[in-house]
């Protein structure tokens, strides 16, 4: 069963996208996934969407630095390539890059995860924030093409304030 979002959001998939059941890395607190229509040797691209409440005193390199730590716990070796934090104080991102080695299926696999952490207000109690995870995982071999379509669905997601008038 997929775990609720903190805050309502909206995205739009990229074409050819399909909605998926979670599963695989790190999908216990996976709330939306989609996996790309053109598998690379068996293993399907995949983006997924997780999140959680924030507190005052919780911010987005902490919560990436456990994601990371959990990942040491399924995969080995895992490996923070790259790290940026931007956006502005009101409303900061973080985005870092993961190459990893696993297991998925019966295969041991080179995967690169692309992940973009967004700290969203609560648009219905402002005193309240919210940690949206999007992750892009790919074979080392197929992240760079999909890569552009991740980008592509980052800049669809934002919170969803309900019906429009």
């Amino acid at each position: 069963m997929p775990a609720p979002l903190p805050v309502p959001i909206e995205f739009r998939l990229p074409d050819g996208w399909l909605p998926a059941r979670p599963d695989g890395l790190d999908t216990r607190e996976v709330a939306f996934a989609a996996v790309h229509p053109h598998p690379d040797d068996g293993y399907a691209a995949s983006i997924t969407i997780a999140g959680q409440h924030l507190t005052p005193e919780q911010n987005l390199a902490e919560l990436a630095d456990s994601a990371v730590q959990q990942l040491h716990d399924l995969a080995d070796p895992v490996e923070v390539v790259s790290r940026i934090e931007t956006g502005s104080p009101q409303a900061p991102v973080l985005i870092q890059r993961i190459h990893l080695t696993a297991t998925a299926g019966t295969a041991r696999r080179e995967l690169v995860l692309s992940q973009v952490y967004l700290n969203l207000q609560d648009v219905t109690d402002h005193r309240r924030h919210a940690m949206i995870r999007l992750t892009l995982t790919a074979t080392a071999a197929q992240h760079d093409t999909v890569l552009p379509e991740f980008q592509q669905f980052v800049r669809t997601v934002r919170p969803d304030t309900g019906p429009e008038a």
